[in-house]
């Protein structure tokens, strides 16, 4: 019988979430029933959404429990397979994570190739944050030919590629937030972006009047709070906001006042959407097609963090959540 670590939940965090949140805890592998798959996870990915799902409560997704075992994005290699089309050696994405080995219903995986991208692009630029950014822009923002795009969180797995499929949908200027030096140079020299800037050196509004003199069309928001005031006020006449996280906020024990100027979305006829990228699933093969063709032809620069070991997980989960990572953060299992 093969045995495996999980991470578990060990209780809810009350503020910035800790070590202490986690428990890691060695089980015997389990057993795949009837139309099942056991998978050995190799990748799994840590997200910015995940610790809204560590609080008790309704909302878009249920909560983590206590005591089992948090889920998320991975990709791996099915060990043994009770249902048909997957055999061992296949390639799955699915949303069993934070664990060694993971049996599940077959209806729940999505075979991958490898000899198309690699195994850990399916858990970014072709997966959830590509798609997330992809839809976004094209289906939320409405982004149009000549639009200038601010996008905040710039540096990290949505915005950056946010920023690059804005350029590529024939945005005119492409403006990003990002927390270090280090992450403001990866826009620019890397990624692609007209004009980046450091949200520590000076308040947001009077930098972004300053990179987009003439204002901007579309706004998308990863950072909520400080940045949504600064682009309500830098968005044009019609402007749209892409309302795709509030990172800004996500840590805080009482909530905080919003923007100051919301009066603004009356007077400028502002549209601003929120939206969870699970509902728009009818968007996913012009995804894949689309944002395939890009990767393939070399357009798009994407950048990983990868923390080795599934032990080092909550590791990789509090450091995403202090902003440690440049593009997406990835758990490298086995």
């Amino acid at each position: 019988m093969n045995k495996g670590l999980e991470i578990r939940l060990a209780s809810r965090p009350k503020g910035w979430p800790t070590p202490e949140n986690f428990d890691i805890v060695e089980v015997d592998a389990p057993q795949p029933g009837d139309g099942e798959l056991l998978v050995r996870n190799l990748w799994m990915s840590v997200d910015p959404y995940m610790r809204g799902r560590m609080n008790a409560g309704k909302s878009y997704v249920p909560p983590f429990e206590v005591g089992k075992a948090l889920q998320g994005g991975a990709v791996g290699e099915v060990v043994a397979s009770n249902a048909e089309g997957f055999q061992p050696g296949d390639l799955v994405l699915h949303n069993f994570g934070w664990r060694d080995y993971a049996a599940f219903d077959a209806k729940r995986a999505v075979k991958v190739d490898p000899q198309a991208a690699p195994p850990s692009a399916y858990l970014y630029v072709l997966g959830m944050p590509g798609m997330t950014a992809y839809v976004g822009l094209v289906d939320v923002a409405e982004q149009k030919e000549g639009d200038v795009v601010f996008v905040s969180g710039a540096a990290g797995a949505v915005g950056s590629l946010a920023g690059q499929i804005a350029k590529l949908r024939g945005a005119s200027r492409v403006i990003g937030s990002a927390g270090s030096a280090e992450k403001v140079r990866y826009l620019l020299d890397e990624v692609g972006f007209d004009a980046a800037f450091n949200y520590h050196d000076g308040p947001v509004a009077e930098q972004l009047k300053a990179a987009a003199p003439d204002g901007i069309d579309v706004y998308f928001d990863n950072v909520g709070g400080e940045h949504l005031e600064a682009a309500i006020g830098s968005l044009n006449d019609f402007g749209r906001v892409a309302e795709c996280g509030m990172i800004s906020q996500y840590n805080n024990a009482e909530p905080k006042p919003g923007p100051n100027n919301l009066v603004m979305l009356v007077s400028k006829r502002l549209k601003l959407q929120g939206f969870i990228v699970g509902d728009r699933a009818h968007l996913k093969d012009q995804f894949f097609a689309e944002v395939g063709g890009w990767l393939r032809d070399g357009k798009i620069n994407y950048r990983e963090t990868v923390v080795e070991g599934l032990r080092n997980a909550p590791d990789a989960f509090l450091g995403l959540m202090r902003g440690e990572n440049t593009g997406k953060m990835l758990v490298k299992i086995a």
